[in-house]
Formats: structure tokens, C-alpha cells, sequence
């Protein structure tokens, strides 16, 4: 399966905003955004130029790729899927990535980062109604529940995100029952639960051209 490969962190540094995509580390003196807030490359020290229009609508777009760690052509994919919905195309598109289960686990606090969710994923650390799920692009839906499996609940890594998270992280759509460590998707995630300021208006308009 395809993924970038890459330094994490020039993707903040390009956006000019943390995608906390190194979880805690992001929450540090140790982020790279808070030692080098400039763009990276041989001539990323230079002022920032003004971004307008078609750049402006780029930016969006590659914010909410990375933020949710997914390539161009799946993405595009989900913009695609999101259009032939009834309702808001912008809106749909950003549900659907919430709805993704390694989004979830991440949401949970089972993990710091979603790169870190993603991968208790495909180890098939996960339970959704009883059965493994290694898909990361799996979509949750209500009344289904997300279940860490058992040998996985002594894992230092989920603990020390448990803790250092502390239940802030949860949207109103899950229910997580820490001791158990498992939740329960009640409702279908709304646009206020994207707590991410992103312009998906913007998306829409790059894709629709």
C-alpha cells in the first residue's frame, strides 16, 4: 500500500499550521513548527509569499490530505463519492473522512497520532462488532463498536496516549468506555465535530474547475 514516506514534519512547516501528525511531540518545544516555523527547502527562510485565489484553494486541499494522511488519488476518490451525495459536497467530504475507523481510534485516544491509529489498524489491534478490521479507510456507522483487542490493552504506547490525551480528544459521536477500552459509535459525526479549522468550500471549488 502506497503512504509518504517522508519527514512529517515539512508537511506542517509547509502548511504553516501543526497537523499534529507526530501526536504529543506536536504538543513540545520539541515541534519542529515552533523551532523553524518557515517553509523547508533552500529558500523557505524568505518571507512567505501572498497566496491568492487557485493557491489558496491548493492549500486547503493538501491541509485536509495530510491532516488525514491520505495520498491524492484516494482522496480524490472520497471528493468524487462526497459530490454524488445528497447534501453539501464540502460537509459530506469531511464526514466521510471522520468516518473513517483509524480517524476514530485516533479520536479515542488509543493512539497519538493517526499515522499511530492507522497502523493499530492494520496490525489488527481493532475490533469493530465483534470482528477484526484492518482496513483504515473503513467506514464506522451507528450502533457499531470499536473494541481494542484484549493482549493490546497492556500496550504502553495506548496507555500513555490514554493518559496524556485524557478523554478531550472524544466527539459527541462516540461513546468510550475507558475501562473497557471500547467505544460505541452513536450518532453520524456533524461539521462542528470537525475540530480542525479548514475551508472545505475551498476544496470543492480546486475539484470542481
Amino acid at each position: 500500500m502506497a503512504r509518504y514516506r517522508e519527514a512529517v514534519c515539512r508537511l506542517c512547516r509547509r502548511e504553516g499550521v501543526k497537523l499534529f501528525l507526530k501526536g504529543q511531540r506536536c504538543l513540545t518545544d520539541k515541534c519542529e513548527i515552533e523551532k523553524r516555523n518557515f517553509a523547508p527547502g533552500q529558500h523557505g527562510k524568505s518571507r512567505r509569499p501572498k497566496i491568492v485565489g487557485y493557491g489558496l484553494q491548493l492549500r486547503e486541499k493538501q491541509k485536509l490530505r495530510r491532516l488525514y494522511g491520505i495520498l491524492e488519488d484516494q482522496f480524490r476518490s472520497y471528493f468524487e463519492k462526497a459530490a454524488k451525495m445528497k447534501g453539501i459536497t464540502g460537509e459530506n467530504l469531511l464526514l466521510m473522512l471522520e468516518r473513517r475507523l483509524d480517524n476514530a481510534v485516533y479520536r479515542l485516544g488509543l493512539a497519538s497520532s493517526r499515522a499511530a491509529a492507522r497502523q493499530l489498524v492494520r496490525h489488527g489491534h481493532i475490533q469493530v462488532s465483534g470482528r477484526k478490521v484492518n482496513i483504515p479507510s473503513f467506514a464506522v456507522a451507528p450502533g457499531q463498536e470499536i473494541v481494542l483487542r484484549e493482549s493490546t490493552r497492556t500496550n504502553a504506547a495506548v496507555l500513555r496516549s490514554l493518559d496524556l490525551s485524557g478523554g478531550r480528544n472524544i466527539p459527541p459521536w462516540l461513546q468510550f468506555d475507558r475501562e473497557g477500552f471500547k467505544a460505541k459509535v452513536i450518532s453520524m459525526p456533524k461539521r462542528e465535530d470537525v475540530n480542525f479549522p479548514i475551508q472545505e468550500q475551498m476544496v470543492v471549488e480546486l475539484y470542481s474547475k
